[in-house]
This record gives structure tokens, C-alpha cells and sequence, in this order.
């Protein structure tokens, strides 16, 4: 990997990350699209410059993750069933899930088959959660267990928060931005663990790759989230899911 690669990941992360398309998932595949060998160096990579997104959320949203009370509760009941689940099985992903393209092409054709269907047949309730602070903690919750899926290469962890809480009767921008902050604790804690067992094995070359995609990652991110926000006003998510199942259709017959 070169500084370009780098920054071409980091732009592919911060376009990725909050929408429903997987960021993990489009960096296996651009990953593999510039040639470069899954090593562990790269996984690490992959996951890491997470951070830069973590950083546009906070930058944009710092108020409610330092001060309201509310969320930061939700927020943490919300992280636990990931935080569980991603101590338990965070080797086998890296080990056999992280770099299959296999797997990813699956995740995002069948959660783009998902999203479609879902949102021909979905229509908001009119007792929908408005706002984030009255998110039960029951909702919270199973919000969890629903990013809890998104382990799975190519799922998309925005999608399967943001279909959670539609099911569990949120408004759309209300599931959306919780979905943002809850992007906060779960990437952070990822990119934490991961680094404290693999960091040491780096040279500092590789750290200034990492540090390169952090900002790649960081002002694309930022551009997203505004898009994304504006996008949900008079859009459902129908374009995202045929977008995945084209992306699997196009790599299939064509790479």
C-alpha cells in the first residue's frame, strides 16, 4: 500500500460509512480493485481509519454526545449487544470474513433484495419516535442487536441500524441521526482494540498511511453525513439497495 491507496481508501470509507451500502464492504472491494494482498496490516487499516469518520460525527454532533444525559444513556445501552458480540467473535472476522469478497458480495446483494422490498412495504407509523431523547431503552436496545449484524462484511452497519429502528417505530431522521452517534462508540471501540493488539507490529510508514486515510476518511465523511440528511427529507432508501445489487451484478461480470 502507498500513500494513494491510502487516501483513496479513506475517501471510499468516509463516502461509505453512513450510508446503507457498507464502508467495509466497498473497501474490501476497492481493496482488492488496486491490487492490494490482505494482510493483516491492511485489515487493520480497514478498520482504523474509522476514525476519521468517528471524528465528522463528533465534530458535527458533540453537544449531544458530551452533555445530553439522555442519548449518552441510550447510546450506551444501545452499544452493548455489539460490544458483546464483537468481544466474542472479533477473531473469527478478522480471521476468515475481513478480505472475502465472497461474503461481501452476498451481505450486499441480499441486504440491497432487503432494503427494496423493505421500503416498498414499510410506512411510518403515526406515534413514531421524533426525537432522539425519547428513544426507550428497550428501543435502544434491539437497535443494538440489529448493528450487532452488521459484523458480517458487506451488511452495512447504517443500514441495519437505520432498518432497526424503523421497524421499532423511529421517525427517519431521528433513527438516522442516532444511528450517527452510535457510530461513535462502536467504531471507536473497534478501532481501540484493534489496535491495541496489532499497533506494535507497525512501522511508523504504515502508521503515516493510516494517519492519511484518518483525514481522507474525516472531510469526506463530513460532506456524507450533510448529504445523507438533506437526502432523507423527500427520499426513502430504495436507490441505495439497487445501487448494491448492481455494484454485486457489475463486479460479477465484469471483474
Amino acid at each position: 500500500m502507498d500513500l494513494m491507496d491510502a487516501l483513496i481508501l479513506g475517501l471510499v470509507e468516509g463516502v461509505s460509512e453512513f450510508l446503507p451500502i457498507s464502508s467495509t464492504g466497498h473497501l474490501i472491494l476497492a481493496s482488492s480493485l488496486l491490487g492490494l494482498e490482505p494482510t493483516d496490516f491492511l485489515k487493520s487499516f480497514e478498520i482504523a481509519i474509522q476514525v476519521g469518520a468517528i471524528l465528522s460525527v463528533v465534530s458535527l454532533y458533540w453537544r449531544d454526545l458530551m452533555v445530553n444525559q439522555k442519548i449518552i444513556k441510550r447510546l450506551f445501552v444501545a452499544f452493548l449487544p455489539t460490544g458483546v458480540v464483537g468481544l466474542t467473535v472479533y477473531r473469527v472476522v478478522k480471521s476468515y470474513l475481513l478480505g472475502s469478497t465472497q461474503v461481501v458480495l452476498w451481505s450486499l446483494l441480499l441486504g440491497g433484495v432487503f432494503l427494496v422490498v423493505f421500503e416498498r412495504f414499510y410506512r411510518e407509523g403515526a406515534s413514531a419516535v421524533g426525537r432522539t431523547e425519547e428513544i426507550s431503552y428497550r428501543q435502544a436496545f434491539l437497535i443494538g442487536c440489529f448493528q450487532a449484524i452488521a459484523m458480517i462484511p458487506g451488511v452495512s452497519r447504517a443500514a441495519a441500524t437505520i432498518v432497526g429502528g424503523l421497524i421499532l417505530g423511529l421517525k427517519r431522521k431521528t433513527i438516522v441521526e442516532f444511528s450517527f452517534l452510535l457510530a461513535v462508540p462502536t467504531m471507536a471501540a473497534a478501532t481501540a482494540y484493534d489496535l491495541l493488539k496489532s499497533a506494535p507490529a507497525f512501522s511508523w510508514d504504515q502508521m503515516g498511511l493510516l494517519a492519511a486515510g484518518f483525514v481522507s476518511s474525516f472531510i469526506v465523511a463530513l460532506l456524507s453525513i450533510k448529504f445523507l440528511l438533506r437526502y432523507i427529507e423527500t427520499h426513502t432508501f430504495i436507490p441505495f439497495g439497487i445501487y448494491r445489487i448492481a455494484l454485486v451484478v457489475v463486479w460479477v461480470l465484469l471483474l
